[in-house]
């Protein structure tokens, strides 16, 4: 492009208007949009396929690991989940203008506080198409603008999804620029629109840490953020063996480029001699490489040695860093100080353990008896997610549509005057 930041300008300015003309869209065509959407995207399946095709042919060249062709990958079942997931969007209640709580004050004025769009919303994101249509469809059903900025390795995948819903938008009455999928790869372009304050209200990175650092350093509006998951599960000295093998086999292989694939396996020393190597033949079956300390080394003698960087990592693959540790106190100190903050398990039949460790362990969501791969927006019934949150404010955990939105105070009174 001749001139980058005046594209980019452009196309902030015209979210901007887009997220001032949103106000006026109702629920229903919001609604009817998101359903128009799923069935468009069903009915073009094979385009799609053919979109996605060239993206993973490319993938190669740009030096993809395997998961990260994996995440890029769309495959019938996860076509036809996008799908599903703008159903499951239209059906959430319609979030704007809730009354989240209100009162009358003495003087007789009822002060309501009601939920408002956070406003335009600049998303960056790496190689999964998939989250082109979530992003799309949380943003604007929480009333906001939504600049898409997809990564190069799904730039084929990206344009054929935001096609689609661009176009039901139009037949909804929604603004022409309520959803604008980035025009290029530049990087320099990402660099224009974190400093647009003026246009852009929040920026949400969902990739690798190193796009998640240059978009937090560089921004001058908020961000919603998170770094790493490296997810922890604990299994205490009262976890059931077989609930316990299965539960780690899930959080670890179920699907292991994602955040919330288990990284780091921690068990009680009292349980040790008997369930970790239960646990680590079922790892080991699935191709996990163990990486230990000197007991697990004693006790599963396929294990590698681990070094102090293996229980801070995110490998997002098949490798798994394993810790004995002598009680529930040390577990809980090892996760707060290897943990990224997002999400731990524990697996035990002792009530007052598993209260000691959601009370003490700080993350965005804490597992018991179930594994880490449930913390999904899908899954806690928002519908989708625009990424799962590590920070404290303004939200953590899934993004849903609550989360894509704010509130103001609106005052109804009879004439008061304050004295």
């Amino acid at each position: 492009m001749n001139d980058l930041r005046t594209y980019c300008e452009t196309v902030a300015m015209q979210a901007a208007q887009a997220a001032a003309e949103l106000t006026r869209v109702t629920g229903a065509q919001k609604q009817q949009w998101l359903r128009a959407g799923a069935a468009a995207l069903r009915e073009q399946a094979d385009r799609l396929a053919e979109a996605n095709q060239k993206d993973l042919d490319a993938a190669p060249g740009f030096g993809l690991t395997d998961a990260q062709i994996d995440r890029l990958r769309l495959t019938p079942q996860r076509a036809d989940s996008i799908a599903v997931a703008l159903e499951e969007v239209a059906l959430l209640p319609e979030p704007i203008g809730e009354v989240i709580s209100s009162s009358v004050r003495p003087n007789g004025l009822l002060v309501e506080k009601v939920r408002v769009p956070l406003g335009v919303v600049f998303f960056i994101y790496e190689s999964r198409p998939n989250v082109t249509a979530d992003a799309a469809a949380l943003c604007v059903k929480a009333g906001n603008a939504v600049i898409l900025r997809g990564g190069k390795e799904a730039m084929h995948s990206n344009a054929a999804i935001a096609e689609v819903l661009g176009t039901c938008a139009a037949a909804a009455g929604l603004p022409e620029h309520a959803v604008q999928l980035v025009a290029t790869t530049d990087r320099e372009a990402v660099g224009h629109f974190l400093r647009m304050p003026e246009h852009i209200t929040v920026a949400i990175p969902r990739g690798g840490e190193g796009l998640i650092r240059r978009v937090s350093e560089e921004a001058r509006m908020p961000v919603i953020k998170h770094f790493a998951g490296n997810c922890h599960v604990y299994l205490d000295q009262w976890a059931d063996p077989d609930l316990a093998v299965r539960l780690v086999v899930n959080a670890k292989c179920q699907r292991m480029g994602v955040c919330n694939a288990a990284e780091s396996l921690l068990v009680h020393a009292a349980a040790a001699e008997s369930l970790l190597p239960r646990v680590a033949a079922a790892l080991l079956e699935q191709n996990v490489e163990l990486r230990g300390d000197e007991r697990t080394c004693g006790l599963v003698p396929e294990a590698k040695p681990a070094a102090e960087a293996d229980y801070a990592a995110e490998y997002l693959g098949p490798v798994l860093s394993v810790k004995i540790v002598d009680s529930l106190d040390a577990a809980i100190e090892h996760i707060n100080r290897y943990s990224s903050q997002h999400t731990e398990a524990i697996v035990t039949r002792d009530l007052d353990a598993a209260r000691e460790f959601v009370t003490r362990v700080d993350s965005s969501a804490v597992m018991v008896n179930a594994s880490t791969r449930f913390n999904d927006g899908g899954e806690f019934g928002l519908g989708a997610e625009i990424g799962i949150s590590t920070d404290k404010f303004h939200a953590r955990g899934p993004c849903g549509i609550n989360e894509l939105t704010s509130y103001k105070y609106v005052v109804y009174g009879r004439g008061q005057v304050r004295q």
